[in-house]
C-alpha cells in the first residue's frame, strides 16, 4: 500500500498537474473551512451539505477537511495518489448530486439556475493522472519513497 500511495514517476508533468489541483483546490476548502473568498465558513457549509444536500454530518465534514488539507497536501506533494482519488470522488459526487441537470457549461451566462459540470470533469482528468504518476518531481512522496 505504502509503494502505491507514495510512488512517484518523478516527471514535470506530475508536478504540474499536482500543483494546478492543489492551487485550484485550496481556495474552495478555505471557503469552506474559514469562510474566506466569499465562503460561508465550516458551520454553515455543514449545515448546507447536511440539511439542503441530505449529506451525512461524517462525509459533509470529510469533504470540507479534504477539499483544505488534501489540497495542502497535493501541493506539498503528499500522497497525492490518495489525494487524487478522493478529489475524483467528490467531482463526481457533485456532478452526481448538484450539477448534471444544470449540462456541460458552467453559468457563464447567469441564464441557468446553476453550474454545469465542465470544471468537475477536468478536475477528474487531472485526477486520473495523478492517479497514474504520482506525485512527480520535488514532492514530499519522493523524498518518503527513497
Amino acid at each position: 500500500m505504502k509503494q502505491f500511495i507514495f510512488f512517484s514517476d518523478d516527471s514535470w508533468a506530475a508536478l504540474i498537474l499536482r500543483l494546478t489541483l492543489g492551487i485550484i483546490m485550496l481556495p474552495h476548502g478555505a471557503r469552506k473551512m474559514f469562510g474566506l473568498y466569499g465562503g460561508y465558513g465550516f458551520r454553515l457549509t455543514m449545515d448546507y451539505f447536511t440539511r439542503q444536500m441530505n449529506l451525512p454530518a461524517v462525509l459533509a465534514g470529510l469533504i470540507i477537511l479534504t477539499e483544505l488539507m488534501g489540497s495542502i497536501c497535493l501541493i506539498i506533494g503528499f500522497a497525492s495518489r490518495l489525494f487524487a482519488f478522493l478529489f475524483l470522488a467528490i467531482m463526481a459526487g457533485a456532478i452526481l448530486t448538484t450539477n448534471y441537470k444544470n449540462g456541460l457549461f458552467m453559468n457563464w451566462s447567469g441564464n441557468q439556475k446553476g453550474e454545469g459540470f465542465e470544471y468537475h470533469l477536468l478536475v477528474i482528468g487531472i485526477c486520473i493522472c495523478l492517479l497514474f504518476t504520482g506525485s512527480g518531481k520535488y514532492s514530499t512522496d519522493g523524498l518518503i519513497i527513497r
